[in-house]
């Protein structure tokens, strides 16, 4: 038998191990081991981190799933100022460009021509070959400190490959969106009946400054590396400095190119205005730098950028058209969507039939009219919107376009939540198009993943009047499924076992597929993390609901209406029946100490160094019970900054003992 390894030397070489694996992965496309074996080697690791947390180490790959919630994101000072480009949209300037260039260091220059691609610049650090550092560019001078964040993203190496890296430098890099993802994630957002986001380059900004890392690495982020920053600086040139980089593990875009003259630059600008569009991600322009890092140091900076380089933008991809109708289309929340129907018209490489116009302020900021001739842009969204009217052409006898005042499916009156820009139809238990879109929102791929059940087995199955609610899925039978058309018996057994399956499905899940308005998969994550039941979750007030990390108001009030509805509860209730998980696993966390054993708690406020939830978790692993109101038999109130004075004023009257921050930590570690 083997001898146990020690716990440090087993971290060293797991962390070594899968960091050369991911590496391999994610950079060079090989897969040396199994998908399980990677699995478990970093299942033992975070077992060993978790029994060891002092040895972890900085570059080690569980990082990578993040779980560092950051309340407040500190300010760093960049040792390299984050200066902007110069902008320019003509060839003229380009050709300006480069004369003064020239002037100013005669005419042996070579310039690198890279995409500029639509997304957040961030700095990285490096201390002997280790990620230390990640922040955002912010005013050029000073950024926010997001390392947790950043180090949930793949294309970002947690430590360098190879040798001869400086001891002390930075990388520059353009983290994005992909398409995919940007469509996904509106796609939930849309489910949830959540705004949509507008284009990929707000959603990675956005992503970056969320304060829970986990829900950064679910947004699967990228990273183009682009620079280099290092004092002495050991490459003599720019396009020397992406190669070594990229032999250390940085992902670099292979879209970048040597040009030795201005005419180069511009085939190589013209090359890529339409090849762009085939890239997964985002593009505005190139960016042209003097690559030799001597010369960049002769030709200097003005107070806003540097003077060796410059950035083309591309026109916006417009194109004018007729507005030939308005379709309004009824989401699962019942929100009533408008889309611009088109006379079709070629933008961006494909030929464009509708537009979104978002919602009735829209039209009435936009004043659209039927026969209106509209200008339709294609920018970093994707899909196209429209940015204006050519009021010049519009009919004498047009109409402002009204928009409806009743469902377009099923005829009830909408309704407008004040505060909100969407009309909605109340209608969710008749309304086919909400029925239909639930249904399809329960079986798909992160609520149930019911397989060989899509849109248009969904809408047979609810003309035919078998399925009107999801428990109803669960009582289909064989002989009802082989009925339906191109159901053959084996997709028919296939779509039996698929269902019986989504059982084993954790409480999460379930609660994501419920459909509750607001509540996607991630904050379905965190209410069964707090709450171990359903009835507990059910029986939540809205104070006990707000109480836990980033559930909001809108959230709690929702969860809440949901559960007043009877239809929705006797659903519920169904699914249990059938057999559905509505209960968390391993919710009851291991007691550290029985020190507030008997001791009530209410935690108001912000905090400085814990979350609210962290608190609750701290109070509940040491034997005490967190309550959601003051009351004579209370023990404490755990006070924070912005504490409501009602809540303060009752404690106070009742002589509740008030505990800081600091107080309620030093009576758990006393």
């Amino acid at each position: 038998m083997a001898a146990e390894k020690e716990p440090l030397l087993e971290i060293q070489e797991l962390t070594q191990r899968l960091n050369y694996l991911n590496y391999q992965y994610y950079q060079n496309s090989i897969s040396e081991v199994p998908d399980y074996e990677f699995d478990m080697m970093l299942k033992r690791l975070q077992e060993l981190e978790e029994q060891h947390p002092e040895l972890a180490l900085p570059n080690s790959p569980t990082t990578r799933v993040g779980g560092t919630i950051t309340k407040n994101f500190k300010t760093v000072l960049h040792k390299y100022p984050m200066l902007s480009l110069g902008n320019t949209y003509s060839e003229e300037d380009l050709r300006e460009f480069d004369k003064r260039v020239r002037k100013a260091v005669g005419d042996d220059v070579e310039y690198v021509c890279e995409q500029k691609f639509d997304g957040v610049a961030i700095s990285l650090t490096y201390e002997n070959g280790i990620f230390v550092q990640g922040a955002t560019r912010g005013d050029g001078t000073r950024g926010d400190d997001i390392t947790a964040n950043v180090r949930t993203i793949r294309d970002i190496p947690l430590q360098v490959h190879g040798e001869n890296f400086p001891e002390l430098f930075e990388v520059r890099g353009e983290v994005f969106m992909p398409f995919s993802v940007f469509e996904q994630l509106n796609q939930d957002r849309e489910e949830t009946g959540e705004q949509l986001l507008a284009n990929p380059r707000n959603a990675a900004s956005g992503t970056l400054k969320q304060q829970d890392s986990s829900i950064v690495a679910s947004r699967k982020l990228g990273c183009f590396s682009y620079g280099f920053h290092c004092s002495p600086n050991p490459f003599t040139t720019h396009s020397e400095s992406l190669q070594a980089i990229q032999k250390w593990g940085f992902k670099v875009s292979d879209t970048w190119r040597k040009c030795t003259s201005i005419e180069t630059v511009l085939e190589y600008i013209q090359e890529w205005e339409q090849k762009r569009l085939e890239l997964p991600i985002a593009t505005d322009g190139v960016v042209i730098k003097v690559s030799s890092y001597a010369l960049q140091e002769e030709l200097g900076f003005t107070a806003k950028s540097p003077r060796w380089a410059i950035a083309y933008k591309y026109p916006a991809m417009s194109a004018a058209t007729k507005l030939q109708g308005i379709q309004y289309q009824v989401g699962r929340t019942g929100a009533v969507t408008p889309v611009a129907l088109l006379e079709p018209v070629l933008l961006a490489g494909t030929v464009v039939k509708r537009a979104s116009v978002h919602n009735a302020n829209e039209i009435h900021r936009l004043d659209l009219r039927l026969g209106d001739v509209v200008f339709v842009e294609k920018g970093g969204e994707i899909i196209p919107k429209i940015t204006g009217v050519d009021t010049s052409k519009r009919p004498d006898d047009s109409q402002p376009i009204e928009y409806p005042t009743h469902c377009p499916a099923c005829g009830t009156p909408l309704i407008r939540t004040e505060g909100e820009a969407n009309f909605y139809c109340p209608n969710d238990e008749g309304c086919a198009p909400q029925i239909k879109a639930k249904l399809e929102h329960f079986i798909s791929r992160k609520a149930m993943n019911i397989d060989g059940l899509g849109p248009e087995t969904v809408e047979q199955l609810y003309q035919l009047g078998l399925v009107r609610h999801a428990a109803d899925l669960y009582s289909l039978t064989y002989e009802q499924l082989i009925s339906l058309e191109r159901m053959g018996e084996k997709s028919a057994n296939n779509l039996l076992s698929s269902l019986q399956k989504s059982k084993e499905a954790p409480f999460d899940r379930v609660l994501f597929a419920l459909g509750i308005r607001f509540v996607g998969s991630t904050v379905a994550k965190k209410l069964t993390e707090h709450f171990p039941d359903l009835e507990a979750l059910r029986g939540a007030t809205l104070e006990e609901l707000v109480a836990v990390n980033e559930i909001g108001e809108r959230i709690a009030t929702s969860i809440i209406a949901y559960f007043s509805q009877p239809e929705n509860v006797q659903m519920v209730e169904k699914l249990k029946e059938a057999g559905l998980q509505f209960k968390a696993e391993n919710t009851a966390p291991a007691l550290e100490s029985d020190k507030l054993t008997g001791k009530t708690f209410v935690i108001s406020g912000v905090f400085e160094s814990v979350s609210r939830e962290e608190l609750q978790q701290l109070i509940i692993t040491h034997g005490g019970k967190v309550v959601s109101s003051i009351s004579a038999k209370l023990s404490y109130l755990v006070a924070g900054d912005k504490m409501g004075p009602a809540k303060l004023e009752k404690a106070n009257k009742l002589r509740i003992t008030i505990l800081s921050e600091g107080q309620f930590l030093e009576m758990i570690q006393a």
